[in-house]
């Protein structure tokens, strides 16, 4: 796993041991930030990387000119990698890291008061195979409909046959790409009616 594109380019990522993480395929991440820059992300814009892992998306925005990026993991073994992988890409003044459930926590946690342009949420697949409003991830979105000023993007990551609800209170799918088994649906916050 590395860094695809940008300033930290071809940069080697620490992983965990195991397979406790579910790293995105580097083909996958670069198709994805193609996708991403039709809407301006993510130079100069704020990040937030729920459930991120190692940190792949998060940094990967980072090295292509994002601002600052927020992680957040509840796993004190993957974020212990993360922050190494921080370190190593020089973003350390450009980041921070919550521990903690993004279910619950949304991406203003504990006085965090940015305005995020971009948001990855990519939970593991058990936690969104249901999409109702009344699910996990539902709930999440919900939440971030309430946070996230109008304009920003949310990038949601599940499996193939998972088709997320069209909407999340002001959050509305924008579009949807499948590559392999995996599917990602691109959101954006739209102004209140």
């Amino acid at each position: 796993m590395r860094i695809i594109a940008g300033s930290k380019r071809a940069t080697k990522l620490f992983s965990p041991t195991g397979d406790v993480s579910r790293p995105i395929i580097d083909r996958v991440k670069q198709s994805l930030f193609d996708v991403l820059y039709n809407y301006g992300m993510p130079e100069g814009k704020i990040v937030a990387d729920l459930f991120c892992g190692v940190g792949s998306l998060g940094l990967e925005a980072l090295s292509r000119g994002a601002k600052f990026a927020l992680f957040i993991e509840k796993d004190p073994q993957i974020a212990s990698v993360l922050k190494r992988n921080i370190e190593k890409c020089g973003f350390v003044d450009k980041s921070k890291i919550i521990k903690t459930n993004a279910f619950f926590a949304g991406v203003k946690p504990f006085g965090t008061i940015q305005n995020y342009d971009l948001v990855f949420v990519d939970p593991p697949y058990v936690y969104s195979r249901d999409v109702s409003e009344q699910s996990a991830l539902g709930g999440l979105l919900l939440i971030l409909s309430k946070q996230l000023p109008c304009g920003a993007i949310v990038v949601v990551r599940t499996e193939e046959n998972i088709v997320l609800l069209e909407e999340y209170g002001k959050i509305k799918v924008l579009e949807r790409r499948c590559w392999g088994s995996m599917a990602v649906t691109i959101l954006r916050a739209e102004q209140n009616e």
